[in-house]
């Protein structure tokens, strides 16, 4: 990999980042790397016809849900959009049951239903996966509803992307919080382009999109998404903020994506340049950028990052093969899994009290 242009962090100096042993920063730059490797064997085997619907890669975003997830606790939870498959493996989703789900297969996840739109593990506060524009952020402040009324120190990390702040449910979501008091953090993976429109053509704004938090009097703050320390910096105010406080806060990392909005993306190369995609894979790769701030650290030396690669390209590989080998869901089970009452088979679910009243 070719050594970034940019300088090392000044966020190194962070307690939060201060407080790292050098196998923790191993352990940041071995989930990165997973993730890379998970999301372009995807994109391989989506290629070959093996994946069905729609496939929105995290190649390039890989510092963000590394970072933040990092810091979570026992009560901190965890939404995201469509593009979510970086956090999945970040809050500790196993490459086989992922992957699976990418094929659509019973072993998956969301047993072969949701797709890759829609990765869940609620063992792990991780609720997804949603395929609705905006449509987790609702969500988003009912988990940090549910976390203030238990009287839990917490928070609910909603991610979103540079296209959702334009969704009214997304304001009507930042109301609510500021007007109850919860503990949300509001992520904005800003990546410039709405789909394939660019920020300065779809949005509104001044400095950056978090400031639109003044107007609802939320907390605000925007960061390099490539730095892996500085989104742990700027991510534990946050947390303190919501853990301390009950506060909101609207947190927008600046990052990129070097695929299209999805693979099926035709125009990914035409409403962005050649150059500007290799500018920002050159510069500012989070990959790259931990990797030499780790080897100046003496803490990562390259026979050790290409022993993590190699192990990463193995896992990989082996969870697309259990992919392949795993059953499709029966088509007895379509109905399965739509309603939890029907499911466990309670009185309202067998009367359908609860879905409709004359």
């Amino acid at each position: 990999m070719n050594t970034p242009l940019v300088e090392l962090s000044k966020y190194a100096q962070a307690e939060v980042n201060l407080q790292l042993e050098a196998e923790e920063k191993i352990t940041l730059m071995r989930e990165m790397i997973r993730i890379r490797r998970f999301e372009e064997a995807s994109l391989k085997y989506y290629n070959a016809d093996k994946m069905g619907g729609f496939l929105h890669l995290y190649i390039g975003q890989e510092s963000i849900a590394v970072g933040t997830v990092s810091l979570c606790g026992e009560n901190d939870h965890i939404i995201t959009a469509y593009r979510d498959h970086g956090h999945a493996l970040a809050v500790g989703m196993g490459m086989n049951e992922c992957m699976a789900e990418l094929f659509g297969k019973a072993t998956g996840c969301s047993k072969g239903k949701g797709g890759s739109m829609h990765f869940f593990a609620p063992d792990k506060n991780y609720w997804g996966g949603h395929g609705i524009v905006a449509g987790q952020t609702p969500l988003g402040i009912g988990l940090a509803y549910g976390i203030k009324y238990k009287g839990l120190t917490g928070a609910s990390l909603c991610f979103l992307g540079d296209g959702a702040v334009n969704q009214g449910a997304f304001h009507e979501s930042l109301n609510l919080a500021e007007l109850w008091d919860l503990p949300v953090i509001y992520i904005i993976e800003n990546n410039g382009y709405s789909m394939g429109t660019s920020q300065k053509r779809s949005s509104a704004f001044k400095g950056s999109l978090a400031q639109r938090g003044e107007a609802y009097g939320i907390a605000w703050e925007s960061a390099k998404g490539h730095d892996i320390y500085e989104v742990r910096a700027k991510t534990k105010a946050a947390l303190d903020r919501a853990h301390r406080e009950n506060r909101p806060t609207i947190l927008e990392l600046a990052t990129y994506r070097y695929q299209g909005h999805s693979v099926a993306d035709a125009n990914a190369k035409k409403y962005r340049t050649p150059e500007e995609i290799v500018h920002h894979k050159d510069n500012f790769d989070p990959l790259n950028v931990w990797k030499n701030q780790l080897m100046q650290e003496n803490v990562l030396d390259e026979d050790t990052y290409r022993k993590i690669d190699s192990e990463a390209k193995a896992e990989a590989r082996q969870a697309a093969e259990f992919a392949e080998q795993s059953p499709y869901p029966e088509i007895s089970e379509i109905t399965d899994d739509v309603y939890f009452e029907v499911d466990k088979k309670t009185n309202a679910g067998s009367q359908g009290r609860h879905f409709f009243h004359d």
